[in-house]
């Protein structure tokens, strides 16, 4: 309940700072630039160091690859045939194709299903959401602001995403043990990530702008949030036979709202921010009822 409350708290507080003029225009760039380059970071690195790597939950780490992928397909499709413009595709690919397992995913998890399965969802998160986003994500965002680039740029941008330095300097250190205080350090670093990234969704988002918005934005949150989980449960459950508590954790995590990270990213590109914005503004409170839904679905998995 305690994350739920920081989550309305923070994006409340985003929206009232920009009403009330507290603070500059340029506040979003800010707070955003320290996420990529601190917070994120310092919870790859911490996480990464820590995790257990197990084989029976290849499925909730290639969850996150799954639906990024089949996300790429609808929103090329769909987005042309509905005459979505080419950087609202790209923003929906990110947002729309990538889900919040971490600051909305674990404590749904903790609240629906218990804390001794919040290691399915750190894996889900760091094997899955955290490692797109920092390759193909990285890729997509600077495909669709950039139009045509080289193999070279884009491999270029994505060694030089600083999530993903800190994903390979987690990995080489994996054999070292971290200091208690090196620890305390990374995760007070990585807490500043969810209070952070709300505020500045709070303070970007303009609801004067849905109007314009309601096409692609209806796209990304009926994928996001109903049909993009339905495609993993046809594939796990109807197609391979998955069952089990894992599994649901699994499935359960493939419906959370968008990622706010990947939101970031899209915003950092320029790939229409205001929709990025409304995209997880809206997203997160209706993940809440929708994600009641998934729940109760899920209980004969």
């Amino acid at each position: 309940m305690s994350n739920l409350l920081l989550l309305i708290i923070c994006f409340l507080a985003g929206i009232i700072l920009r009403k009330t003029g507290r603070f500059p225009e340029s506040t979003p760039a800010a707070l955003n630039g320290f996420i990529i380059h601190i917070s994120l970071p310092a919870l790859a690195i911490l996480h990464l160091h820590r995790l257990t790597l197990d084989l029976s939950l290849g499925y909730t780490a290639a969850m996150a690859w799954l639906l990024f992928g089949i996300g790429v397909l609808f929103f090329c499709t769909i987005g042309r045939l509905a005459g979505v413009s080419r950087e609202s595709i790209g923003a929906l690919m990110l947002v729309g194709g990538l889900g919040n397992t971490s600051f909305v995913g674990l404590p749904m998890i903790e609240a629906y299903y218990g804390r001794e399965f919040l290691g399915v969802g750190i894996v889900a998160d760091m094997c899955g959401s955290f490692l797109v986003l920092s390759t193909l994500g990285v890729m997509t965002a600077v495909s669709f602001s950039s139009g045509a680039l080289t193999f070279r740029q884009v491999a270029r941008k994505i060694l030089l995403f600083p999530p993903f330095q800190a994903l390979l300097l987690a990995l080489l250190l994996r054999p070292v043990p971290f200091p208690p205080e090196l620890s305390t350090v990374l995760q007070k670093l990585g807490d500043t990530l969810t209070p952070l990234a709300l505020v500045s969704v709070g303070f970007q988002l303009r609801l004067g702008e849905l109007r314009g918005a309601l096409k692609p934005l209806a796209l990304g949150l009926i994928y996001k949030l109903l049909l993009g989980p339905a495609c993993i449960y046809l594939l796990y459950v109807v197609i391979c036979g998955g069952h089990g508590p894992v599994m649901r954790v699994t499935l359960f995590e493939a419906a959370m709202a968008p990622m706010i990270s990947a939101g970031i990213v899209a915003v950092d590109h320029r790939l229409n921010p205001p929709l990025v914005t409304l995209m997880i503004g809206l997203g997160i409170p209706l993940s809440f009822l929708t994600l009641l839904f998934w729940w109760w679905l899920l209980q004969g998995v």
